[in-house]
């Protein structure tokens, strides 16, 4: 199994790393384009938007195409578009390149997931989808501080980076992946479970806690100039912390879950994460805290993703792939909210960067309290269930 999920993770891999290595390159790319960090900002929020509105209909488009050519099409829009980006000589060519760019991702991820959950056993499912996520979490442990140092001298060489990982991750699939086939949705096929109040609780989780987390991620380099004091090199030392502590909650979570209730897992994860970030102020304020800091943060964003994941393919293993869509599609919802609240909280309250820490913790309490409460309802509408 872990020959077929290899080039999967891969795949995972050069998104993640595209999609993360933007936020660290900000302060470059803004001063390139010739405008703020909070516009160059909105380039993430673009990006996420994009493909969490088009992962739907592009998910329709290619359902009825084996896994691996619906892979293999998106990584080519996926590397079209990251081309284009590293081409691009204003804002607006580069917006429209990452909104390409998000075209392509928004069917990698989703496929990959659904793939995985399909070829592993169900004992294993969790951590078949842990593997592959851990793609997306190894692109914050490496590709991130590796992009960021490469980027130190010019923010297009990673974008070119990021071209060659989403090339390799295409010859992987081509020679590893076999032709699966999973049964052919349309598109109100895949909204159809909006209508059911537990999955869009699940989801409205799933959006929430990206939205917590990129309100203070998409400004996580000028957020930490107190303690890198403009450093690349400690930028990137600090990020790749961030990203080890991801990977290992990643790794942890697939075993969590697995063995424990998934929803406790998730309550855990987010009552830590909302305490790393409101303790982002004081814990950045020298290199050494904000390194254990930064691991702590890490791990309980590592560990988020898997649980709801789990929770979802236990609501309707049949319908799996139209579920991990929309799941991909809702954090990516979370992921243009963060960046936008975030930009919105500098340009209209003139929040300094690392002040988004506490604006940050306080959307990832209302994310613990709103899925305790969801998770209260259901056990009572069981409860009335088993009473009659």
């Amino acid at each position: 199994m872990l020959k077929r999920l290899l080039p999967l993770a891969a795949a995972t891999f050069a998104v993640g790393t595209d999609g993360y290595v933007i936020a660290g390159l900000l302060p470059a790319i803004a001063a390139d384009l010739d405008v703020s960090t909070a516009a160059a900002g909105q380039l993430v929020t673009a990006f996420a938007l994009t493909l969490a509105l088009s992962a739907p209909v592009t998910g329709a488009l290619t359902s009825g195409l084996n896994r691996r050519s619906a892979l293999l099409i998106a990584l080519t829009v996926f590397v079209i578009g990251n081309a284009a980006t590293a081409l691009g000589t204003s804002y607006e060519l580069v917006m429209a390149a990452r909104i390409i760019t998000a075209v392509g991702a928004g069917v990698i991820t989703s496929a990959a997931s659904s793939t995985a959950a399909a070829i592993a056993p169900p004992q294993h499912r969790g951590r078949a989808l842990a593997f592959v996520l851990g793609g997306l979490t190894s692109a914050t442990a490496l590709g991130l501080p590796l992009g960021i140092l490469v980027g130190g001298t010019d923010w297009r060489i990673t974008l070119w980076a990021v071209v060659g990982i989403g090339l390799l991750a295409g010859v992987g699939i081509a020679v590893a992946l076999p032709g699966v086939t999973l049964p052919a949705s349309s598109l109100p096929d895949r909204l159809r479970p909006l209508k059911q109040g537990r999955v869009l609780a699940l989801l409205a989780v799933t959006s929430l806690a990206f939205l917590g987390t990129y309100t203070l991620y998409t400004y996580i380099a000028p957020a930490l100039l107190d303690a890198t004091d403009g450093n690349g090199r400690l930028l990137t030392l600090i990020l790749l912390a961030w990203g080890v502590g991801t990977l290992a909650g990643n790794i942890a979570a697939g075993r969590l879950v697995d063995r424990y209730d998934s929803a406790r897992v998730l309550t855990a994860a987010l009552a830590l994460a909302a305490l790393a970030l409101a303790l982002t102020l004081p814990a950045t304020r020298t290199l050494g805290s904000t390194l254990v800091w930064a691991v702590a943060w890490g791990v309980t964003v590592g560990i988020v993703v898997v649980p709801q994941q789990h929770r979802l393919i236990a609501l309707g293993p049949a319908a799996a792939p139209v579920l991990l869509g929309l799941n991909s599609s809702a954090l990516y919802i979370g992921v243009a909210l963060g960046g936008g609240l975030g930009g919105m909280a500098q340009e209209w309250l003139g929040l300094a960067p690392a002040e988004l820490g506490l604006a940050a913790a306080g959307v990832t309490a209302l994310t613990l309290l709103w899925h305790l409460a969801a998770e209260r309802a259901v056990k009572d509408a069981e409860a009335r269930r088993s009473d009659h």
